[in-house]
């Protein structure tokens, strides 16, 4: 099983980046990349423990849907979202938030478990793993961008 894990500091409060890290709004801005909307669930907003959130997106040129739900709120250090249905055969994203230095910590991490057996496994070995790294590090460096650019600011 694939773990992906990414620090970013952020110079901003926690509870901001807490925020900017599971609103709906936000998360669809900073995967404009893949076109991705909020399609059932909670389509907009902060989610909140044991929401559901349906995103469709488009990922190696495929219309996917994912439906994830956040299993556990720990505000604003910690919140926990997994996969209920979607293209993996299971995925625990794990988001963490540290006071320092006048900033934030961010750490994701992501764990997941490709379909398909050996064929799955070979595609993590091949292109899955560098594509969701990149995938994860692209929308952190985002949510860090919009957290400095309005401090000080709660959604």
């Amino acid at each position: 099983m694939p773990v992906i894990e990414y620090q970013q500091y952020i110079n901003a409060p926690v509870e901001l980046c807490f925020d900017l890290a599971r609103s709906v709004d936000i998360h669809t801005k900073t995967t404009s990349k893949t076109k991705e909307i909020a399609v059932d669930g909670v389509t907009e907003g902060l989610l909140e423990e044991g929401d559901t959130v349906t995103f469709e997106a488009i990922h190696f040129g495929i219309k996917q849907r994912l439906k994830a739900q956040v299993t556990l709120m720990e505000k604003p250090y910690k919140f926990v979202d997994i996969m209920v249905k979607g293209a993996f055969h299971s995925f625990v994203h794990t988001h963490q938030f540290i006071e320092e230095s006048g900033g934030t910590i961010m750490i994701d991490k992501f764990q997941y478990k490709s379909p398909f057996g050996p064929i799955g496994v070979l595609a993590d070995k091949l292109f899955l793993e560098k594509y969701m790294r990149a995938f994860i590090v692209f929308r952190a460096k985002a949510l860090k961008n919009i957290a400095e650019i309005m401090p000080n600011q709660v959604l």
